[in-house]
């Protein structure tokens, strides 16, 4: 033997040996940061995407509760952000470091479902947990075979009206029971139009979910699949009913704030307390911004979106909580996930985050049945909710940042019509969809 291959061959042994020892140090640790110390106790990373301060608060008291009744299982709050998660989940997952909690929406998690990155919670989960939430809501966190999240607050989209202007006017007010229809709710907007003001306000800066979410009410889906399968776009009248309603509002009826289109919902909210839009259609959550910064004396109330053909159906991407497949402690963070979500506990974050829970027993809660700050509202709507269209597409990301927002976009500004509309959202979509499906 070479000098210099003994000599590699000692480096080796060298290396070899330093493995040993630190084997039984890196056997206590996950490749996700969690692990056992010691003396046993589990550590699970909860990664909460709670940003208002309502919604933190109640989140971290429930994390404290948990490690104060559970010391050989203590869960670390770490704080996510909407505006990064997917990137940043993404860069947490390939590098072996993700939560061992996930919070996320369910439009989020497909890719990751099918990537292989989320535990399958199908036998994870206590009978009281499955039971709890209704299969209307399973759909949305359900791919393929498994079941990749727990849908646990779920928001629909409703219209904000100033409740002066609204009794002035004389229309019919719209309600959960006999809400305005498409057509009704065009000719509104027209009504409570004139001298300087608009009838209605869309912040459409983000409009592929608001499109396609409000379309299920006419029977819209958009997204179809074929005898394999496989997702592709379709462009039905029923798809048309929103967008056409939304363009003629701006561009023919003038009932509509050209200014808002490329606005986020918060951006309207000073023009809608100063009187210069009747009605905005907002999240439900907006409320607590509405409650926050409203001047003395605003009157506003909350009414159901228009119904269609399908009621007053809507699509939503539920919150969720998923569990990393690469956790050592699956268990565990499925029971955390259980005791976080208990009808209690469930109403806690709906309320901090002033969004409806998926449970059907935390429903049921009085105080989410209250006519102050539209809440009644907001619970007759719960049994309407849907899973979202694009809700298990693959590819939908794409589809929607390179093809959909752009396109309509364009068309509620009437720089196109809709047949070009049309021949955008499918024929630019399917080639989208198409190379995931390899």
């Amino acid at each position: 033997m070479r000098n210099g291959e003994q000599g590699s061959r000692s480096a080796l042994l060298r290396v070899a040996a330093a493995l040993a020892l630190l084997l039984p140090l890196l056997a206590g640790c996950s490749g996700n940061g969690s692990g056992s110390d010691a003396h046993g106790v589990i550590t699970l990373r909860f990664q909460s995407l709670a940003w208002q301060k309502e919604s933190v608060d109640a989140t971290k008291t429930l994390v404290e509760e948990w490690n104060a009744t559970h010391p050989a299982v203590q869960v670390q709050y770490v704080q996510g952000s909407w505006d990064t998660v997917h990137d940043q989940l993404l860069t947490a997952f390939e590098g072996g470091e993700a939560p061992d909690v996930i919070h996320d929406a369910s439009d989020d998690l497909a890719d990751f479902a099918y990537g292989g990155y989320l535990a399958d919670l199908s036998g994870a989960l206590p009978e009281r947990l499955k039971d709890a939430i209704p299969a209307r809501s399973w759909q949305t966190t359900t791919f393929g075979k498994g079941v990749y999240g727990v849908p646990f607050l779920q928001e629909p989209r409703v219209l904000i009206a100033n409740t002066k202007i609204l009794k002035a006017s004389g229309v019919r007010i719209s309600t959960p029971e006999h809400p305005w229809t498409w057509p009704e709710f065009r000719q509104v907007a027209k009504e409570l139009s004139g001298n300087g003001r608009y009838g209605v306000a869309w912040p459409l800066k983000e409009p592929v979910s608001v499109t396609l979410n409000l379309a299920l009410s006419a029977g819209g889906r958009l997204f179809t699949r074929d005898g394999e399968g496989r997702a592709k776009v379709e462009f039905t009248a029923g798809d048309a009913v929103v967008p056409d309603t939304v363009n003629a509002q701006v561009n023919t009826d003038r009932s509509a704030a050209r200014t808002t289109l490329g606005m986020g919902g918060s951006d309207t909210l000073p023009g809608f307390f100063a009187g210069k839009y009747a009605m905005v259609p907002l999240g439900f959550s907006y409320r607590q911004q509405i409650v926050q910064q409203a001047p003395p004396g605003f009157a506003w109330t909350v009414l159901p979106a228009p119904a269609g053909s399908a009621g007053l159906d809507q699509g939503v991407s539920p919150q969720t909580l998923s569990v990393a497949q690469d956790s050592r402690h699956k268990k565990e963070a499925a029971e955390f996930i259980d005791f976080l979500l208990s009808p209690a506990h469930m109403v806690r974050l709906a309320k901090g985050d002033w969004m409806l829970p998926t449970g059907t027993e935390a429903l049921k809660d009085p105080s989410l049945h209250t006519v102050e700050d539209g809440w009644a509202t907001g619970a007759a709507l719960a049994p309407h909710l849907r899973s979202a269209p694009a809700q298990s597409v693959r590819g939908y990301p794409e589809w929607k940042d390179k093809v959909a927002t752009p396109a309509l976009q364009e068309y509620y500004s009437g720089a196109i019509d809709t047949a070009e509309l049309k021949k955008r959202l499918v024929e630019d979509g399917n080639r989208v969809l198409a190379r995931y499906r390899r």
